[in-house]
């Protein structure tokens, strides 16, 4: 299903109703949310707007986790999503969103990149 980005033709307060002057265009052209989760790895390509690229990640098993103590990164497995602030929903099927605290091998960790959009999943120990 396509999502446009486009004003709704709700009733304005005077009762009249808005009338579109024309049809959708592709520059108003959204899309679902990609809805990552854990599990084996997977990377979606899509184009965007200017002919660039963006990469999605349908789903990961490992974070790149970042310890503040030692300051190093590593790669981690992770095992279960435990909360996330963007709907209470995703901890159940294990979606990441940037925010969600996640239980990783090396204990509990803050996602902090946008798995949907930038195609890799960072993490910082908390």
């Amino acid at each position: 299903m396509v999502v446009i980005h486009k004003r709704r033709l709700k009733r304005k307060e005077s009762g009249g109703k808005y009338k579109s002057a024309r049809g959708k265009r592709n520059f108003e052209k959204g899309s679902s949310p990609t809805l990552t989760h854990v599990g084996k790895h997977k990377i979606k390509t899509v184009r965007t707007k200017g002919g660039s690229k963006k990469s999605r990640v349908l789903s990961a098993e490992t974070v790149n986790l970042f310890d503040p103590k030692t300051k190093t990164f590593s790669k981690t497995k992770v095992k279960t999503v435990v909360e996330t602030p963007a709907n209470r929903h995703y901890v159940r099927r294990n979606i990441f969103t940037k925010g969600a605290i996640i239980e990783t091998e090396k204990g509990k960790a803050r996602v902090t990149s946008r798995p949907g959009q930038n195609g890799s999943i960072t993490a910082i120990l908390v």
